[in-house]
């Protein structure tokens, strides 16, 4: 079994949000994890965002960047750049969806190319969880 899994539902799992339980429950089922070679960067950014708004302190801050570099260990990444853009500029043209998000269906779509049906994408935002079941994606997580 193969999910991508976008950034909004990765970040629970190295900082404690009300769906952590959620993502964790999801993750610890045994599947190939596919995401977009931005990804890792998106998550950093969450952390040291989280670290400014709310202080997460020397020692939790440590804890979630190491637990993003575990995580970047195993997963798949979609770096072809290319045909993620000239995907991700068609859907901003079909769905109300931000850069950054259309990049990584776009990537979704890249991985499966262009056939979604029966594929899991993985995602909190629900914006981007609509577009992806648009799309033709089985979504988890999303609320």
């Amino acid at each position: 079994m193969v999910r991508f899994w976008e950034t909004s539902a990765l970040v629970p799992l190295v900082i404690e949000e009300p769906r952590s339980d959620a993502c964790r429950r999801l993750f610890r089922i045994k599947a190939e994890v596919v995401v977009w070679a931005l990804t890792r960067t998106e998550m950093v950014s969450a952390v040291w965002q989280r670290d400014r708004t709310s202080g997460l302190g020397d020692a939790a801050r440590a804890k979630a960047l190491a637990r993003v570099e575990a995580l970047a260990q195993g997963w798949c990444e979609i770096a072809d750049v290319e045909d993620v853009r000239e995907r991700a500029e068609r859907l901003l043209a079909r769905h109300a969806l931000r850069a950054a998000d259309a990049l990584q269906l776009a990537a979704a779509l890249t991985y499966w190319s262009d056939r979604p049906r029966g594929h899991d994408f993985v995602t909190a935002d629900a914006a981007l969880g609509r577009a992806a079941a648009v799309e033709g994606f089985q979504i988890l997580i999303q609320r």
